[in-house]
């Protein structure tokens, strides 16, 4: 009865957050639009890309407002309802816990903040080149932020422990610090190169946000599952209006806090190394980024038509709707199989 319970508790706050989102939705769209927050299209570099969507310059950007709000607005609602009046079925409703998810939620919000500043400097062309903040500004900041959640783990939860699939725990003392802030980074600059389609990134993140839902279910770990729950359905009401042809884009408001956001929840869930599974398609878009810049640089000449991948795709004639529900469907088969493993581990 207690699992029932748990599952009906994370699903429903699934289908809540949907719910919420879908209905400030059309609010958020008006004020988008009508103060024309709309994503610029540089001219300089990268030609095929530029080509290729100069047709979406002027569609509104920082649409992932609309997942992370959401997953705030019932954090906190639900946490002083709970307060409000405690020994109610409220106390059980409330998921907002030191040990599970005051973390990710303030790593979710600080880092969404930061990537609504950025976007708001990229529209309004403020910064070099009129693209916002410069990329070592950008990799500073979210470090601090990873910096600050690692503090958190190894001194607030007393935690240096990682966990390798079928072979054991290790303590690692110090390393952990470094390991974190790497994670943590990498993710979300990962979900970053992602977001270069419409619907893409939101659904290679649902698939992953899903897969580590399951995974902190079958820990115990029903805050950090109901968290993933309403993240997904942020994810699924944002997705309603970013399949093609968007409606808003995600913004860097909502790739990097999603990026940090699903990098805390694979460590406080010790399951980061499953990530190349569970978010394979993140590591498969960053390494296409990664090889193509080593290539230009020692080789001198490109590997793909266009990095990442998707946009060499894109260059190769494939239709925008294939490339995204294709790496959907590679997305979901991965994070199968890095679930399949985590219940053989448990078994064996």
């Amino acid at each position: 009865m207690n699992e029932i319970f748990a599952i009906s508790h994370i699903l429903g706050f699934a289908a809540l957050a949907f719910l919420t989102a879908m209905a400030w939705t059309p609010g958020l769209e008006h004020f988008l639009y009508k103060y024309r927050l709309g994503k610029q299209i540089r001219s300089e570099g990268a030609p095929i890309f530029n080509k290729l969507h100069k047709k979406k310059e002027g569609t509104p950007t920082m649409g992932g407002v609309l997942v992370w709000g959401t997953a705030l607005f019932l954090a906190l609602l639900f946490f002083w309802l709970a307060k409000i009046a405690p020994g109610t079925i409220f106390e059980k409703l409330n998921f907002l816990s030191r040990g599970q998810t005051l973390l990710p939620l303030g790593a979710l919000v600080a880092s969404a903040l930061v990537g609504l500043f950025d976007d708001l400097l990229g529209v309004f062309k403020i910064g070099r080149n009129g693209g916002g903040l410069q990329m070592r500004h950008r990799l500073l900041i979210y470090t601090v932020i990873a910096a600050f959640g690692a503090w958190w783990f190894f001194w607030k939860l007393e935690w240096d422990l990682v966990h390798i699939p079928f072979v054991g725990d290790f303590n690692i003392g110090w390393w952990y610090i470094l390991l974190f802030v790497f994670i943590l980074v990498a993710t979300a600059f990962s979900v970053n190169e992602t977001d270069g389609l419409d619907g893409l990134a939101g659904g290679v993140l649902l698939i992953a946000f899903g897969a580590y839902a399951v995974i902190a279910f079958i820990q115990g770990r029903m805050d950090l599952a109901v968290f993933c729950g309403v993240i997904i359905g942020g994810l699924l009401a944002f997705l309603w209006f970013n399949i093609h042809p968007a409606r808003f884009f995600m913004g860097d408001t909502g790739a990097m806090s999603l990026g940090i956001t699903l990098g805390v929840i694979a460590m406080l869930t010790n399951a980061f190394l499953l990530l190349p599974l569970l978010g394979f398609i993140l590591v498969l878009e960053s390494g296409s980024v990664i090889i193509q810049v080593l290539s230009k640089k020692i080789r001198g000449k490109k590997v793909l038509l266009s990095a990442p991948l998707h946009h060499h795709f894109e260059a190769k004639g494939w239709p925008e709707t294939k490339i995204t529900e294709r790496f959907w469907i590679v997305a979901g088969v991965m994070a199968v199989m890095g679930l399949i493993l985590v219940l053989i581990e448990k078994i064996v």
